[in-house]
């Protein structure tokens, strides 16, 4: 993707198998495809279709490995790769991870297959992906599923917990026909499909994603698209593809724009009083591992904003309000 479009090239891309989704009524050039691959049938929630069952923890099964089983996985599992995700811009890569007579699915990022980036520097992005899961760990709303940074068949790279969206889930952002809006939902843009349909892109007035929408003013998220928004099989929503965070200039950028303006949740000032505290503390240098000093800082500041306003931002006027493709 240009510059000119989105002011950061080549975001991941998520559609549903089979469909295009609606145009918006301001278009803007998609994105490049990915480089060539190959991608294992059903190939997941992560990447848009039912993943096989493995039969094993954690890998297919009804429910999200817990935490404290997944990290220790994560970072010292053997590793088997199934095969590449090609919707992905970079290279993205799923397996799985077995350590003591445990297995389950992971997406693995390697440092080596990212993209360069207009204005993220080089081979950052990895990091960026587990100082998101930090920061989320540090809300205790556990929204980014664990992440770690470790080697692997492709050299050093960011290794993710897998989660399984239901297929009878129903999903919390998307294009919906104009007139079939629920009452519950925020508009947040108008569309068009290739027949001239009037679609509105718009999402759930859910308090999940409203906690998604407060972590990613505070860490800056420029690509918050609908399909980095999973519905895990535990009732809880997960976000996703966090690699391009944390820019010391505001960059938000995201679909779920419907609180702009509006006050944060009750629930949201004591968490952001917890996190200004931890990012003076120990959170601040685990961060420091990942993103620069000054990164570091302008969270702190972020949060300290959203406290003080007690709102949810507004939608930039001179970058793009919403990623694309936004799905």
């Amino acid at each position: 993707m240009s510059a000119e479009s989105t002011g950061s090239a080549e975001p991941e891309t998520r559609a549903a198998p089979g469909a295009e989704p609606p145009a918006l009524c301001e278009p803007r050039p998609a994105a490049d495809p990915a480089p060539g691959g190959t991608v294992p049938s059903g190939a997941g929630a992560q990447s848009g279709g039912p993943a096989p069952a493995r039969g094993t923890t954690g890998a297919g099964g009804p429910a999200v490995l817990a935490e404290a089983d997944a990290l220790p996985l994560l970072r010292a599992g053997a590793f088997e790769l199934e095969g590449r995700l090609v919707d992905a811009s970079n290279t993205t890569l799923r397996g799985f991870v077995t350590l003591d007579g445990v297995t389950a699915r992971c997406v693995y990022k390697p440092i080596r297959g990212e993209r360069p980036l207009w204005d993220f520097p080089d081979g950052t992005l990895a990091g960026r992906e587990v100082a998101a899961y930090l920061v989320s760990r540090a809300t205790g709303w556990g929204l980014v599923p664990p992440t770690v940074l470790r080697d692997g068949p492709l050299g050093p790279g960011a290794c993710q917990l897998w989660i399984d969206e239901p297929a009878d889930g129903s999903p919390p952002v998307g294009f919906v026909p104009t007139f079939e809006l629920p009452a519950d939902w925020f508009r947040v843009a108008a569309a068009r499909d290739d027949e001239g349909n009037a679609y509105a892109l718009a999402h759930a007035d859910d308090p999940r994603l409203a906690r998604l929408a407060v972590l990613d003013a505070v860490i800056n998220n420029a690509d918050r698209k609908g399909g980095h928004i999973l519905a895990g099989p535990d009732g809880r929503i997960y976000g996703v593809d966090h690699g391009i965070s944390f820019h010391v200039e505001d960059k938000l950028r995201t679909v779920l724009w419907g609180w702009s303006g509006r006050r944060l949740p009750a629930e949201a000032a004591e968490m952001l009083d917890g996190l200004a505290t931890a990012l003076a503390g120990q959170l601040a240098d685990d961060l420091a591992e990942h993103l620069t000093i000054s990164e570091v800082a302008r969270s702190a500041e972020r949060v300290r904003r959203l406290r003080d306003t007690g709102r949810f931002p507004p939608p930039p006027q001179d970058w793009p309000a919403v990623p694309w493709p936004p799905m």
